[in-house]
């Protein structure tokens, strides 16, 4: 082995994707989705020569080992097949070691290596992990029972499973918080997978008490979903959105988000109660849900969260990276999240190559102040792209692939939802802010770069900033600093010297039921697709011969005042 060790970790199951670990502190990762623009594309055989390879060039050099993460899906079966693949398809000498891990240990170690803690309470939390037989953890079980909830003791040294919840897999007895909420999706959105996001989105217009269903009953670190719950799952479409009564689709996601968010709070006390740490770092699906998040950063019992970008399946391949470099090869790792970055290294000849191809009814250009002539779209009311740098590994865009937008205009939200995503008129969009102003508009006492929970907008500023505040009167911020995101602390530098307003509204970029771009082409198909106004691919400036409608409503009030300085 090298003093530069090459760790691939592949996660093989739902959001299916890749790792590379570049010595001690590189890190690079692709979602499969990306490249198959298949949204929570399952990981198959073929992956590697046909998604994984042509994107990561790093994958046909020496590799010293190989990490495997599989869940409770049927994959395993073909372990063999995979194994004949990645011999096929990597530089694997015969002594290249393939080891595996099992789902809720690679989604620990995503989250807490990463994390700033020296020490931490771990906490996994999803809708069904590996089989017991198949746990990489020492635990008195065995066969087919699978992890639903996994509760660790942490430190550089040590990973200490200190209890898991396991469950028999019978839909008809469902048992765990993401049990739960799956179930509580697919009962308002029969497709269920994806539309987790909904169900929260859509949360606050319902009235929690309304069809009088009870908390869920967490013992100890277990969670059991009670019968009043169960049998409401098991009535078919009477809640559907776009079936049912609206508010009555909006009461059952009220009441399950609280309960949801009940239950997660009675877990984070008893895993602080049992190891008396006061930093805990939380990964799985679950962790996605920006309402909780909130609610366990300002009210649970410890001091510190740390919740990585990417706590889904897509993220346990950085898991298994991880996990070979510390615990296989004896390495120490130095990577930290500090920011989402992880995909290929830019090529500037593709991005020349994509624009010298552009079809005639796009136009570019390569202004002298970039950041300059895009602020002044926005203020006209234009929605435009931006495709910059590494595209993020997790779900957030986090403004290398974004779409942004004036949060002061009244139906600019409208117009993303209808013309450029085509999804439900509720879903929230997010905010960018500069750091510097986050604390004045923002109910936070911490940076947010990561775009991971929901604060309250500030009471004077909400009518300020109509089209980022949720009816609830919160907002799923990220905070923007010069040295993590240096053209986007530009951008909105260069937005709030024109308008007065440090705010911008940020959202993934892609057309409707896409997964986030990857490639220029695909963004520039994006822009060609939807009624995006403009697309941003530093250095040039890409605009439609035929401009789309501009909303035109003026921008409401400014937030240039400063009533109640919160800095």
């Amino acid at each position: 082995m090298s003093d530069s060790p090459v760790v691939i970790g592949i996660n093989r199951t739902q959001d299916g994707s890749i790792a590379v670990a570049v010595g001690r502190s590189g890190m690079y990762s692709l979602q499969k989705e990306r490249m198959s623009r298949r949204k929570h594309h399952w990981g198959r055989l073929g992956d590697l020569p046909d998604h994984y390879l042509p994107r990561l060039p790093m994958l046909a050099g020496r590799v010293d080992l190989v990490v495997e993460g599989y869940s409770s899906d049927d994959e395993i079966g073909n372990l063999d097949a995979y194994r004949k693949e990645l011999r096929d398809t990597l530089d694997l000498g015969d002594d290249v070691p393939i080891v595996l891990v099992s789902h809720h240990l690679s989604h620990l170690y995503s989250a807490f290596h990463p994390s700033p803690f020296a020490e931490a309470a771990g906490l996994v939390v999803d809708a069904q992990g590996s089989r017991a037989r198949d746990l990489t953890e020492p635990m008195h079980a065995s066969g087919d029972l699978l992890e639903v909830a996994s509760f660790y003791r942490c430190s550089r040294e040590r990973i200490e499973c200190l209890a898991k919840q396991l469950w028999d897999g019978d839909w008809a007895r469902p048992a765990g918080l993401g049990c739960f909420y799956a179930l509580l999706t697919k009962a308002l959105w029969p497709a269920g997978e994806g539309n987790e996001g909904k169900v929260m989105g859509l949360a606050p217009y319902g009235d929690p008490d309304a069809l009088g269903l009870p908390d869920l009953d967490v013992r100890g670190h277990e969670t059991h979903i009670p019968d009043a719950w169960t049998e409401l799952f098991g009535r078919g479409g009477a809640f559907r959105y776009g079936e049912a009564d609206f508010a009555r689709s909006a009461d059952l996601a009220a009441a399950g988000q609280r309960a949801f968010e009940r239950a997660l709070a009675a877990l984070a006390a008893w895993l602080h109660e049992r190891t008396g740490l006061e930093n805990l770092a939380f990964a799985g699906g679950t962790a996605l849900n920006c309402s909780a998040n909130g609610t366990l950063i300002r009210e649970s019992p410890f001091r510190e969260v740390f919740i990585p970008p990417s706590p889904h399946d897509g993220g346990t391949a950085i898991g298994c990276a991880l996990y070979g470099l510390i615990e296989c090869l004896g390495e120490e790792s130095g990577f930290r999240w500090t920011d989402d970055f992880l995909g290929p290294d830019p090529d500037p000849g593709e991005i020349d190559a994509a624009v010298g191809a552009l079809p005639g009814d796009l136009v570019a250009e390569r202004p002298g102040d970039l950041a300059r002539a895009m602020a002044e779209l926005l203020a006209g009311g234009r929605v435009v792209g931006l495709h910059q740098g590494r595209s993020e590994s997790g779900p957030r865009a986090l403004g290398n692939r974004s779409i942004l937008a004036d949060p002061r205009r009244p139906g600019v939200r409208d117009f993303v939802n209808t013309e450029v995503k085509d999804r439900e008129w509720f879903r929230p969009l997010a905010p960018l802010v500069l750091a510097e102003h986050a604390r004045r508009l923002f109910d936070v006492d911490r940076p947010a770069p990561f775009m991971q929970y929901a604060a309250d907008v500030r009471p004077p500023y909400r009518a300020a900033l109509p089209e980022i505040t949720h009816v609830d009167g919160t907002a799923r911020l990220q905070t923007v600093e010069p040295d993590r995101t240096p053209f986007l602390y530009e951008l909105l530098t260069r937005w709030h010297e024109l308008t007065g307003c440090p705010v911008l509204i940020s959202t993934s970029l892609n057309g409707p039921g896409d997964p986030l771009t990857e490639t220029p082409e695909q963004s520039i198909a994006t822009l060609r697709a939807t009624n995006l106004h403009a697309l941003a691919m530093p250095p040039y400036l890409i605009r439609k011969r035929d401009e789309p409608p501009v909303p035109s409503a003026e921008p409401v009030q400014d937030v240039a005042g400063d009533p109640g300085d919160h800095r």
